[in-house]
């Protein structure tokens, strides 16, 4: 395993672990009510829908040079937010790998 993948493995772990977490204290919706609950929390929450369509527009138009299907990772992003780009960066990882072992 590489650096890159070892990096976003941990990234996606720990990250994942405070979601679980943040998820069993608010819940799904709760974690939007505070995107909306102030200008300061809406900025931060916009910033993030900017960046993920801005992400998932890179991940249609980088998936098919590498024989990849990006719209599982775009459906991730729909619904929770930054793994889809992080699952996908993974997978491409991953594939490239095996790629250069066969």
């Amino acid at each position: 395993m590489n650096l890159r993948l070892a990096a976003l493995f941990a990234v996606l772990a720990a990250f994942g672990a405070y979601s679980l977490w943040v998820m069993t204290q608010v819940g799904y919706f709760g974690i939007w009510q505070a995107g909306v609950a102030n200008p300061g929390a809406l900025q931060v929450l916009i910033d993030l829908c900017i960046v993920c369509t801005l992400a998932s527009l890179w991940m249609i138009g980088d998936a098919p040079a590498r024989g990849l299907s990006a719209w599982p990772f775009v459906a991730i992003t729909l619904v929770a937010g930054s793994f889809g780009p992080m699952l996908y960066l993974a997978w491409r990882e991953l594939r490239g790998s095996r790629l250069a072992l066969a």
